[in-house]
């Protein structure tokens, strides 16, 4: 019983392996093609030609599809001659508050991040020792000042009485030393009323300049010394403000040549807002390169009214030398590699491509300035290059229409023209 029923077993197994194998060659095995005639006449007429690669509108000028591309028409415009670079912005005027005086800060005039006008208090320091200082010298002036007096008048009389000999010239120039002597003192005591004075103005700190101030370092309470080396508060000049940035040495040559037509402006723009620039002049070229860098320091300034130059900030520069009137200008991403140099392809009436040599002059801002090879008003194709070839039909696509981008490196790889 139970060897019959081992049997059974094996006999599905095999069923079931056999039914596998049949229907896996079914499915592999090649399916006639019905073209709407019989098998039979089908299987008389020749085989029809395999697709190939091409039939996509391929490189070759017998495409029967059109490329879909993107086109840009050649314009001719004012373009600015600019060298471009990364500046740093640098306050026009920074100064150190310090005390020139010992004493205890009793009271502070302002807030940190004020904008400060120049003359404006800003700090005051006990000034009681200071004017008791004062008062001495004062008095000291008060008392010499009274003994002049009355060594003048004493010089005066016996002046008369050495004329009439009743005193000997010998007492009279006696009196008169005395006399210039306690002048002397007094002219001394003059100067160190003068210097208390001062030493009292230094009490009273005022800010030498238009600007904004940073962080207090040393707040009231504190005593300050004249000697100390870190300061109370920087102040900062933000209006007008400086931005250097450096240049190649290989500029220098044709910097010079423009700069001796006028003034050049510089243009500061802001990664995360590219839109808007601030406009300043070129004021200053340093006087030597810089021999481990091989570039020049320079430059500009800017008015800087709505204080979005802030110091210590990296933007972007460009200074403008010139700007070209009728320059030939497109799209830099139109610009083609081949073995033959650069080229671009020319969209011509009948919706072809026409592969032409180009000569860029210089690429700025995404836009390729053409001296020669393309004229105004032509179509050059800007997207989609890797799928042409000379005589290749297009089909120009509109630019905000949804569709799948190229690989960057199709884009802008070399492309390659057969002869």
């Amino acid at each position: 019983m139970k060897r019959s029923v081992g049997i059974v077993i094996l006999v599905v197994v095999l069923g079931a392996f056999a039914l596998q194998q049949y229907s896996s060659w079914s499915l592999s095995k090649p399916q006639a093609i019905f073209t709407g005639k019989s098998q039979e006449t089908a299987g008389n007429q020749p085989a029809a030609p395999a697709a190939t690669s091409g039939g996509r509108g391929g490189r070759g000028g017998g495409s029967r599809e059109a490329v879909p591309v993107l086109v840009a028409t050649a314009v001719q415009k004012s373009v600015p001659l600019q060298i471009r670079a990364v500046g740093n912005v640098e306050s026009m005027s920074t100064v150190s508050i310090k005390s020139q005086v010992t004493g205890v800060i009793t009271k502070s005039h302002f807030k940190e991040g004020d904008n400060v006008k120049k003359g404006q208090l800003l700090l005051t320091i006990d000034p009681r020792p200071l004017e008791a200082t004062l008062k001495q010298a004062e008095a000291a002036l008060a008392r010499d000042t009274a003994q002049l007096q009355n060594m003048r008048e004493q010089a005066r009389r016996y002046a008369e009485l050495v004329k009439k000999q009743y005193v000997s010239q010998e007492q009279y120039d006696q009196i008169r030393t005395n006399a210039d002597a306690a002048e002397a003192v007094v002219q001394a005591d003059m100067a160190a009323v003068e210097n208390a004075k001062v030493q009292l103005s230094y009490c009273y700190i005022y800010s030498p300049l238009d600007g904004q101030v940073g962080t207090i370092l040393v707040t009231e309470g504190n005593l300050v010394r004249s000697n100390d080396a870190a300061p109370i508060v920087v102040i900062n000049q933000l209006v007008p403000i400086n931005v250097t940035f450096s240049v190649p040495e290989q500029n220098l040559p044709e910097l010079k040549r423009h700069m001796a037509g006028g003034k050049l402006t510089v243009d500061a723009s802001f990664p995360a807002d590219e839109g808007r620039s601030e406009r300043g002049v070129l004021s200053f070229v340093d006087n030597a390169v810089d021999r481990s860098t091989g570039t020049i320091k320079l430059k500009a300034q800017f008015d800087n009214r709505d204080r979005r130059l802030w110091p210590g900030q990296f933007i972007n520069v460009a200074l403008t030398l010139t700007t070209q009137g009728d320059a030939v200008v497109i799209p830099a991403e139109a610009i083609q590699v081949g073995e033959n140099g650069q080229h671009v392809f020319i969209v011509k009436p009948d919706k072809r491509v026409e592969v032409r040599p180009v000569t860029v002059a210089r690429t700025t801002e995404g836009q390729a300035i053409i001296a020669k090879g393309v004229a105004p008003g032509e179509q050059v194709v800007r997207e989609g290059q890797f799928l042409l070839g000379p005589g290749s039909r297009i089909e120009i696509k509109e630019a905000n229409a949804t569709e799948t981008k190229e690989p960057r490196r199709e884009r802008t790889g070399r492309s390659k023209t057969r002869a």
